[in-house]
Parts: C-alpha cells; structure tokens; sequence
C-alpha cells in the first residue's frame, strides 16, 4: 500500500532538508527524497562546507608559513600534510550530514534515499537498486539544485579539467593551475591552491573580477589579490583546453588585443557558473514549465504551474545560495501550513570567503545609478581600526550606500576580516527599514571589527570620528 504524505520534498540540500524540517515542525506528515546517499546536497558534501574547511586550513597553513615568525612566533620549518588536511575536511563533512539524520529522525521526517519522479501532482515514484517505491503525497517541492556547467572545446573529466567538486579533492598541490571564470567559487579555490603553493592564473571572460559585485570592491579585491600572487587574465575567451608536455594547454582569444593566446598548467578549474539540475523528473510531461535558462518558473508563493508542486533553491531563479534556498523551504513550509510564508530577496547576503573576506546586501552603486535612485555614500577602512590593526588584517574598507533624502540603508559592501560575520547586521538593520543614522548611533564594542560599521554609517552623513 502507498505511503501518504502531507508534504515530500525531493533533494536533501539546504532548501530541501530545512523545508522538511520545518513543514515537521508545522504538522505536517513529511518525507525527504535524496539520491545521493547523504543529506546536505553539493553544499554540505562537495561545496561551501568543504571548501571552507580547506579555506581555513590553506589560510592557517599559509599564515604559519609567511606571517608567524614575523609576529614573534617561531614554528621552525612549517611542512604541508595534504593527506591530512583532506582527511580534516572529509571528517567535517562526515560529521555534519550524520547531523542533519539525526535532524530528520528528531523531527521525525521520513528520509526516503534514491531517485524521484514525477508522476502525476500528487505521486512521486522513487527508484533504488532496482526497486521501486511509489508515494502519494499533497504537496511536493523540488529542491534538487544545480550542477556545473563548461564550455564548449572544454571537457571536464575531474581528473586534469576539474570542476569544483575536483578542485576540492586534488591529491597533491598542482604547480599551475588555470582558472577559468573569476567568480565566487574560482577564486575560493584558486586562493586555497595558491596558499598551498601553486601558480594561479585566472581567465575572465568579463573585464572585471566577480561579475554583478560593487565595482569599487571588485577593483580592490582584485587588487589584493594580485597582490597575494593570483594572475589575471580579463577580457579573454577561453576556446579550447587540450593535452600538451606540461600538463594542459589552454587557448584563449584576448579580446581587447584580438590575438590567440595560450597557457601552459597542470591543471584546469572550470567556474563559469551552475545550472538548474531538473533531469530525470519528468517535469514536461506532467506540465511543469520551465524558462528558456532551464530554471522552473515559479509564481510568489514558489508555486509552479502545478499549485500544489513548489519549487526552490538552484532549480528557480535568484542567486544559487544556499542561504537563499533555507530562507526558501521555510517559507514554502510554511505556506503549505497555512502560515504566512515570506522570502525578502532585497536583502539576502552573498560573501566570498577568502582572506579578505567580501560580503555585501542589497542594491550596489551600478544599480542604483540605473535606477536613477539618489544616495548618498559612507565609507570607512580597516586601517583605521583598531581591532583590525592590531591583528595585522587591515586592509578593505566597509561602504554604505543611503537614500538621499530618507537616510535608508539601501546597499552594504565589505572587503575585510570577518566581514562574512559583520554582514548580518546590516542585513537585520535593512530587513527593518533602518537608516544610516540608526546604525550609526548604535553603541558597537571596543575594539572590534564592527565599529567599522559604526563608522562608515556616520562617514554616510560626513561625521567619521576615527578617520
């Protein structure tokens, strides 16, 4: 006899586990489909979570061996274990999708493992070794996020070319690696590869670093990096990638020069950008429609042309953030219970964790200006606090940009330390309406990183103390 469920949630990723937990939480009879074998999609087994463990790690490493003997701390000859270091990350991960089980069976949700599809609204059949399973449910949400993308004349067998899942599983230090696509994740792990030793060059279609980022950032965080020994290549297209004596070679045309270029490396990252993964669920046949990008189309609600089937996360339009497809499942959770679900895209935080961090909410300059919005701008640095100087991390600066005549916070842009942290309070100080004068006359602790804050919200109405 079927199983009958209130809710089934297909992808066990960000959107789709905490979407299940909380549907739990409401009531409702739940269930949450996975085919990978583990909870917490590509962000918790091969994205953010790893990467930010050998982030720290490659960060600790590179610190130890640069910057330690300088402050007076004396290591001796500092060595590399990268077996270790893998096996660090892999415990990690291990540890934290055994977290989200233990989520599942608190909440009692039913964790159903293989492969879904689409039947009709209200029946989803799921496929695992050779058995198959077929369930009704009231609700479903697809929550089964992206997968890379590459470029035509680039084949990625995640042995020499490699996407982000190889990146994070090489097992020894390449000594060139090519990057192809100056974006967030290409330059989180072509600032992990080059803290551990190897040559980093990155290509750029763009003219510019972190496509849709604040451009006086992007020009700094270029900057500092460059400065870290990352090369750069902007404006160039990358044609074809193809064995050669050394490794690779990578074909690329300079635009701005309009000559064939090439690079030798041993290695080849491709990061240029993700794609919705819907394959395999049957969506056109049951009606399910999708735009010409491949991302289901979705009403307010997250309702698909199905009202009863919602959609989430990578599979839908926005930033593929794992914190965007949480805010997501919550909300459609919610809206499934009756409750009044709610996602302010306005206000959703992206940060790149290198060292400097960067992070940013809300509108940049660019899209202000053509908005034709009027603003007003404050600006602080990190050399000029306190905290920051004294541990040796000042370079960046916080930037807040203003409504001119209301003083409200419209767009916040960091690059500096722990600036991935210091974003959320400019993201709760937005969500309420807050203006540059609130947070500037908020008492912020001394010495922290925050008073940066403080600072440059004063600076937004030409009053900074400290600078």
């Amino acid at each position: 006899m079927e199983e009958n469920f209130d809710l089934l949630v297909i992808g066990g990723g960000p959107g789709g586990y905490v979407c299940a937990i909380r549907g739990a939480q409401l009531g409702l009879k739940t269930a949450c489909v996975e085919s990978r074998g583990t909870l917490g999609g590509t962000c918790l087994n091969v994205g953010c979570i790893p990467s930010k463990s050998l982030l720290n790690l490659s960060e600790l490493y590179h610190k130890a061996k640069t910057n330690f003997a300088n402050l007076g701390i004396e290591t001796g000859n500092v060595k590399l274990n990268l077996e270790k270091i893998m096996m660090n990350k892999n415990k990690s991960v291990q540890v934290l999708t055994k977290g989200v089980e233990f989520l599942f069976k608190k909440n009692k949700v039913t964790y159903i493992k293989g492969k879904a599809v689409i039947f009709s609204k209200n029946n989803v059949v799921v496929y695992e070794n050779g058995k198959k399973t077929s369930y009704n449910a009231k609700n479903i949400v697809i929550a089964t996020g992206s997968s890379s993308t590459s470029l035509p004349g680039v084949k990625i067998d995640e042995t020499d070319i490699i996407s982000s899942t190889g990146a994070i599983s090489l097992k020894k230090v390449p000594s060139k690696l090519v990057i192809i696509g100056g974006g967030y994740i290409g330059l989180e792990m072509g600032s992990v590869w080059s803290r551990l030793g190897a040559e980093v060059t990155v290509i750029e279609f763009l003219d510019h670093i972190t496509p849709g980022m604040d451009k006086e950032i992007s020009k700094e965080f270029q900057k500092i990096l460059t400065k870290q020994g990352i090369k750069f290549k902007l404006d160039c297209k990358v044609i074809s990638v193809k064995k050669s004596k050394q490794g690779l070679q990578v074909d690329y045309i300079n635009n701005k020069k309009g000559t064939k270029e090439k690079i030798e490396c041993e290695k080849v990252l491709v990061s240029v950008g993700r794609k919705p993964y819907t394959e395999g669920l049957n969506l056109s046949k049951i009606g399910v429609n999708k735009d010409e990008k491949g991302s289901i189309k979705v009403n307010e609600k997250l309702q698909t042309s199905i009202k009863n089937i919602y959609a989430i996360g990578d599979v839908i339009k926005g930033p593929m953030l794992a914190h965007k497809a949480e805010e997501e499942g919550i909300a459609v959770a919610e809206t499934i219970a009756g409750q009044a679900g709610h996602v302010n895209y306005n206000v959703i935080p992206g940060v790149i964790y290198t060292s400097p961090e960067v992070a940013s909410v809300g509108s940049t300059e660019e899209q202000l200006k053509e908005k034709k919005i009027s603003y007003k701008v404050g600006k602080f640095p990190f050399l000029a606090n306190s905290r920051a100087k004294v541990n040796n991390e000042a370079e960046g600066f916080v930037k807040i940009l203003a409504d001119s005549s209301t003083d409200k916070i419209l767009g916040v842009h960091i690059i500096g330390p722990h600036c991935g942290d210091m974003i959320a309070e400019m993201a709760l100080a937005m969500e309420f309406g807050a203006s540059a004068e609130d947070v500037a006359r908020t008492c912020h602790a001394h010495p922290t990183h925050t008073e940066a804050i403080k600072e440059a919200a004063l600076a937004v109405d030409k009053r900074p103390i400290h600078f």
